[in-house]
Formats: C-alpha cells, structure tokens, sequence
C-alpha cells in the first residue's frame, strides 16, 4: 500500500520517468556516462564546499590563515578542502569530455536546445570555478584575480567603472573576496537549476546514440541495465579521486598558493589552473587589450556556432574527424603552452595554435 502510494506521488512520478524509466538507446558507449558522473560531481562539490565554507572567513587578512587552519587544525579538513580542489578538476575533465563527445557525434544539429543550454552552464562552471580559485589568498590566487578582473577594464566607455564596482575599491582586496566568496557560494545552485533544465530539454526527443538514429524500436529503459552500467565508472573515479589526493594531492594545484598573497611581489609567471590554460593563452596572444578580451569571450562562445552546422555525423565524415581530433590536439598544445613564461617561442607558438583554433571550430 505504501509502495502504491509513492510510486503515485508526483515528484517520484516524475523521477520515476525522467530517469528511471527513460527510453535509452542500446548502443551508447560509456562516453554517454559523462553526464551522470557530471551530476555526482557537483554534488560532490556542493557539499564538500559547504563544509569548508563554514570554516572559512572571507576577509583578505584572515582568508590564508583559515585555509591553514583548516588543513592543519580542523579533523579530517585536508581531507575535505582536497577533494574540493581535485573535484574541480574532475569535474572539469568529465565536462570537456562530455562537450568532446557531443561535437564529436553532431550533437549541436541534432539537439540545438540542449547543446545550448550546455554552453550556458559551461560559461556558469568556468566562472564558479575562477571565483573559488581566488579564495584561498595565495600568491597566484591573489594575482591571478588582479589579472583577469583587470582585463575588464578594456570594455569601452564602462571597463574602468566596472572593474572598479568588482574591486570594491582600488585594488582587489577584502571587498572582492567577500563579493566572490558570495558568488561562488550561489552559482552551483544556479548551475544545478540549469542541469535540471539541460535534462528537461534532453528528454524532448530523447539521448543521441554513436549511430546518429533517432528510432525508438531499438530503445530499453535506463533501470536497471545502464544505471548498473553507469555505476562502474564512478567506483573508478571514486577510488582514483581517493588514491590522488591521499598520494598527490596537489598535483593538479599551484605551488605559489601556498604563499600568502602580497600586493607587493608578483610571482614571475601568473597563470590559472590548467582548465583555464588554453582560453588563458589566446587571451595573451593578442596584444591589444581590448581584443584579447573578446577573443577571450569568443574561445568558448563560438561552440554557439555550432548549431547552424549542417554537416554529417564526424563517425561518418573522414575529414571531420580528422579535424575533430586535430582541434583536440591543438587544445592540448594550447594548454601546455599556458603553463610557459610569455616569451619565444611559447609566444609566437600561442599565437599561431589560437589561430588555428578558431580556424578548426569554424569549419566543423
């Protein structure tokens, strides 16, 4: 009796049906698992960054020491802050991915809706993700917010007015840190909203599959074979997450963030985390100010373009995936030149593979 009447109530009606009783193509690979992984990510972020933030403070004085406290004071804190800060760069690994494999199959054309509202939430993550790298109030942290705030300052007429009104001031300083610690605390509610609504639209015609069809006679439901099937993958990133940050965990950090931040001595080579790298470098290549920015803006706006793409399938079209992968390639060499000084050849490389990105994304 009870069972009837929550199977009848209608939130688990409609969990029921938007996932475990979703229509579910059989040939999707584990490629299609990205998007579940995404969601325990977030979560996973949510909470851990719930629990540390009620042991930070967010005044530029205090803001370092809290995080040394937390690491050094607080029972299992380390723990907690380093799958924070590794779960950012997982989360960022299972979202490239997911982007790859969705212009990899044509998913722009097939599903412009949701291809859309993906971008949106990627744009949300990247910012989310830039505000939470300024809190600890280390060196790179410091300087890196005084770098790319400053860039806005390049908008005309209103630049100088709006860095000035995110500043809180004439510098980056406590104001800052408080308006960004607010922020980072508020996006992932919004970014999970927008999941909700990527999901709502997905459900519209249904998952794309490796054979571009869009038949229902060769469909099962997600529950109980793909939600067993989806559940191997996480076990390995769970216990891989697990083995980094109790072997390395700071593999995938910056050694000047363990140095307070100070306004006086900037370290000799500012760069953000690596997920930022590439964007990073085509913001540097380009020697005006104002259009460093927009191009900037452009490195992860022009997967809009995307949508008005009216070719065939990349498992179908040779040319396509050999420009898929070497888009992937150029990426990848764009990253590595993200973590070297600004001066030759890195510069003269950065310049040439930021071309060459536009060049691959536009004749997709």
């Amino acid at each position: 009796m009870k069972t009837q009447k929550i199977k009848k109530d209608p939130i688990m009606k409609t969990i029921k049906t938007s996932l475990l009783d979703l229509p579910t193509p059989t040939s999707i690979s584990f490629l299609w698992n990205m998007g579940f992984l995404l969601g325990m990510t977030l979560v996973l972020q949510i909470v851990t960054g719930l629990v540390v933030s009620m042991m930070y403070n967010s005044d530029a004085k205090e803001a370092f020491t809290s995080m040394v406290k937390i690491m050094q004071d607080i029972n299992t804190g380390w723990v907690t802050r380093m799958l924070h800060m590794n779960g950012a760069s997982l989360f960022f690994i299972l979202l490239y991915i997911h982007t790859g494999r969705g212009i990899y199959f044509n998913s722009p054309m097939n599903q412009k809706k949701v291809w859309l509202s993906g971008v949106v939430i990627l744009l949300m993550v990247m910012a989310t993700a830039f505000l939470g790298y300024v809190l600890p109030w280390g060196q790179m942290s410091f300087w890196g917010a005084t770098v790319i705030t400053g860039v806005l300052s390049a908008i005309p007429i209103v630049g100088n007015d709006l860095t000035i009104w995110i500043w809180g001031g004439p510098s980056v300083s406590s104001p800052t840190l408080n308006r960004f610690f607010s922020l980072h605390f508020l996006l992932p509610m919004i970014i999970a909203a927008l999941a909700m609504v990527h999901l709502i639209l997905l459900h519209e015609k249904g998952s794309s599959n490796p054979a571009n069809t869009l038949t229902s006679s060769d469909k099962v439901k997600f529950n109980p074979l793909f939600s067993l099937k989806d559940s191997l993958p996480m076990i390995l990133i769970s216990i891989s997450l697990m083995v980094l940050i109790s072997n390395n965990p700071n593999a995938l950090g910056d050694v000047e963030n363990y140095n307070t931040a100070n306004p006086l001595n900037a370290p000799l080579h500012i760069q953000p985390e690596w997920y930022f790298l590439f964007a990073y470098v085509i913001l540097r290549s380009i020697p005006s100010k104002l259009g460093g920015v927009i191009a900037l803006a452009m490195s992860i706006l022009i997967l809009t373009v995307l949508v008005t793409t009216k070719s065939k399938p990349t498992k179908f079209h040779p040319i396509k995936k050999s420009k898929v992968w070497t888009l992937i390639s150029v990426i990848v060499i764009l990253t590595w030149i993200g973590a070297k000084p600004v001066e030759a050849p890195y510069e003269g490389i950065g310049q040439i593979y930021s071309i060459l990105y536009f060049i691959f994304m536009l004749t997709l």
